[in-house]
């Protein structure tokens, strides 16, 4: 895999988070942001967030109800909270220093294993194994020689990957990056474009004909529209823009009274809303 490497270090996007001089703390921004979300959508919104919060004690600082306003539409508000929450255990616990042990970032909120060893390895240059989903597939195909890899299994995914890492941190910190570019940039799942691939004629995949062997049945995605996910985000979108919403106003942002419900209730929840007098807020 250190082709990969290689490839990557000539070839990677231009993201701002890979720039010389990005901290821990810009590194761990952009892997939280860029959680289920593309990176197109995320580059933008990390350049604002590093400007207005270069640090993790300057957000920790900030109130809750800032933080899910300056997230809009990137998705998934849950992970604004923890990010908030995370920032402050880093200011309170750490000294306001980004933790290098895996083990300390997982125990930071939101943070979890591919997150952990995502900043350990791109912003501390450990040799750790990262293991998202574009990496899972490449190591299905490349490694396993099956189109799609099995259901995830954290222990099992971290062991194949630790076994293509070579020896040297930096060298293996550069096959990390790279595997993860390959799939996102030719190895996805639904066209992969093999004919461009910098290790096709080293694929197992590749080399065994391309069979149809999925190691699983790819689950449909619930549709957006109409869901209750667009109900929250209607509901949370009056929120930002108000300083508090009422139910007469929700009722009309979401008239379906079952969603709406259902909506609703999460972002309680969630901790994204409060319950106040006559309304609701954001979080303070």
């Amino acid at each position: 895999m250190v082709i990969v490497a290689r490839w990557f270090r000539r070839s990677a996007r231009p993201l701002p988070w890979r720039e010389p001089g990005t901290t821990p703390w810009g590194v761990l921004l952009s892997e939280i942001m860029a959680q289920q979300t593309p990176v197109a959508r995320v580059a933008p919104m990390w350049l604002e967030w590093i400007e207005r919060w270069p640090t993790a004690t300057s957000l920790a600082d900030a109130s809750p109800a800032d933080i899910v306003r300056a997230w809009g539409k990137l998705g998934y508000p849950r992970r604004a909270l923890n990010l908030h929450a995370a920032a402050t255990r880093i200011r309170d616990e750490f000294g306001g220093v980004v933790p290098s042990d895996v083990g300390a970032l997982e125990s930071l909120p939101g943070i979890g294993s591919y997150t952990a060893r995502a900043v350990a390895a791109f912003a501390f240059g450990q040799r750790v194994p990262v293991v998202d989903t574009n990496i899972r597939r490449v190591l299905a195909r490349a490694v396993l020689g099956i189109a799609e890899p099995e259901p995830p299994r954290v222990k099992a995914d971290l062991d194949l990957m630790e076994s293509v890492l070579p020896a040297d941190p930096a060298e293996s910190v550069g096959v990390n990056a790279g595997v993860m570019e390959l799939g996102a940039v030719f190895c996805n799942a639904r066209t992969p474009n093999c004919g461009d691939c910098p290790i096709a004629e080293h694929c197992a995949w590749a080399l065994a004909g391309f069979p149809a062997n999925a190691g699983r049945t790819r689950t449909p995605q619930a549709k957006y529209e109409g869901s209750v996910r667009q109900a929250r985000g209607a509901i949370l979108a009056l929120a930002r823009a108000n300083s508090r919403v009422t139910a007469s106003d929700i009722s009309v942002a979401v008239p379906d009274s079952s969603k709406r419900d259902r909506a609703l209730e999460g972002l309680l929840s969630d901790g994204l809303l409060v319950n106040v007098r006559r309304g609701f807020e954001l979080p303070t």
